[in-house]
C-alpha cells in the first residue's frame, strides 16, 4: 500500500484511542460465544483542521444502517453529530473508525457515503488482537485518494503518518488509568485499585460461604445429616436480615448520605473553580496594567 502525498499533518489525542478500545471491549464482553470471529465497531471522529494539520480530539460511536448495511446509519449519526455540536461548536467530523487487522472492501463504500459530510475524511482503523512483540500502537490513519489503475480511476487507501498530541489532563488521565493495573499481580498501584481489590475479596467470601449454608440446607433437606436446630435457628436469623435494605429508613438514610456526599462534591468543585478563575484575573491584571494602577480583582471563595 503506497503513503499518502497529501502533505497533511495529523495528530491524534488519546482519548479517541480509549474511546475506540472502550467500545470494542464492550461490544465483546456483550456477544455470544457462538459469534463468529470478532466483532467490529463503527464510529465517528471528531476535531479540527487548521491550514494543514488534522488535530482529532474525540470520537463518537455510530452503527451500519439496516436498510444498508455497507453504509452508516445516517439518522442515528446527524442526531450524534448535533449533540456533540451543542457540547464542541468548533469540533467537526473529520472521519471515521472501525475495528479490525485490515482493511476489508466495504470500508470504502462506507468512506465514500460520508464523503457528503467532509470531502475528504480520515479512517482510523485499530487492530484489537493482542501483539506482545509490537511497540507501535496497532493504529493505522489512511486517507483517500484518486489513482489511474488499468486506465480507470479509483479511489483507493493510502497510508498516513500520526503523532500522538496530549495536554496535561489527558497525560494525567492516561497516567492514572496506566497504574491501575497492578504491577506485580498481588500488589495494586493505586488506592482504588487496592479498594476495589478489597471488596472483591469480601464479595468473593460473602459468596463462598453463603454457598456452603446452602449446601448445609440442601443436605438437611434431603436427609443426608440430622437437623441441628441451634445452627437452622442461627441461619434463620441472618436470613431475615436480608429484607432490612429494602425498609423506607434505610432508602432514606442512604439517599441523605447520597445528597450529603454530591453536594460536598459540588462545593469543592465550586471552590476550585472560583480559585482558578481568582488566579487568572490576578495574571490577567499584572499582564495588562503595566501603565495603570494595578486592578486586582478578588472573587470570593464560596
Amino acid at each position: 500500500m503506497t503513503s499518502s502525498s497529501s502533505g497533511l499533518t495529523f495528530k491524534l489525542h488519546p482519548l479517541v484511542i480509549v474511546n475506540v478500545s472502550d467500545h470494542y471491549t464492550r461490544i465483546k464482553a456483550q456477544e455470544s460465544s457462538t459469534s463468529k470471529g470478532p466483532p467490529r465497531v463503527f464510529g465517528c471522529l471528531l476535531g479540527l483542521q487548521t491550514g494543514r494539520t488534522v488535530e482529532i480530539f474525540t470520537s463518537f460511536e455510530t452503527r451500519l444502517s439496516d436498510e444498508c448495511p455497507d453504509s452508516l446509519d445516517r439518522d442515528f449519526l446527524y442526531k450524534k453529530q448535533e449533540q456533540y455540536k451543542k457540547v464542541f461548536p468548533k469540533y467537526d467530523i473529520l472521519g471515521w473508525y472501525s475495528t479490525g487487522s485490515d482493511i476489508v472492501e466495504t470500508d470504502m463504500q462506507i468512506h465514500k457515503a460520508l464523503m457528503d459530510i467532509n470531502e475528504s475524511p480520515v479512517y482510523m482503523l485499530l487492530n484489537p488482537a493482542i501483539n506482545h512483540a509490537q511497540k507501535d500502537l496497532p493504529i493505522t490513519i489512511y486517507e483517500s485518494e484518486l489513482h489511474v489503475i488499468d486506465g480507470v480511476p479509483s479511489l483507493i487507501f493510502v497510508k498516513s503518518s500520526y503523532t500522538i498530541e496530549t495536554v496535561e489532563a489527558e497525560r494525567i488521565t492516561v497516567d492514572h488509568v496506566a497504574h491501575i493495573k497492578p504491577s506485580d499481580g498481588s500488589t495494586s498501584a493505586t488506592q482504588l485499585a487496592a479498594h476495589l481489590s478489597g471488596i472483591h475479596s469480601a464479595v468473593k467470601m460473602l459468596n463462598c460461604r453463603i454457598k456452603v449454608l446452602h449446601n448445609l440446607l440442601v443436605s438437611i433437606h434431603k436427609g443426608e445429616i440430622p437437623y441441628e436446630h441451634s445452627l437452622l435457628r442461627q441461619i434463620s436469623s441472618l436470613v431475615r436480615r436480608l429484607p432490612a435494605i429494602d425498609s423506607p429508613k434505610f432508602q432514606d438514610d442512604f439517599l441523605m448520605e447520597y445528597n450529603d456526599t454530591l453536594l460536598m462534591t459540588y462545593l469543592a468543585m465550586m471552590t476550585k473553580c472560583s480559585s482558578t478563575i481568582n488566579e487568572f484575573v490576578e495574571k490577567f491584571n499584572t499582564a495588562y496594567d503595566l501603565k495603570q494602577p494595578r486592578r486586582v480583582g478578588r472573587m470570593p471563595y464560596i
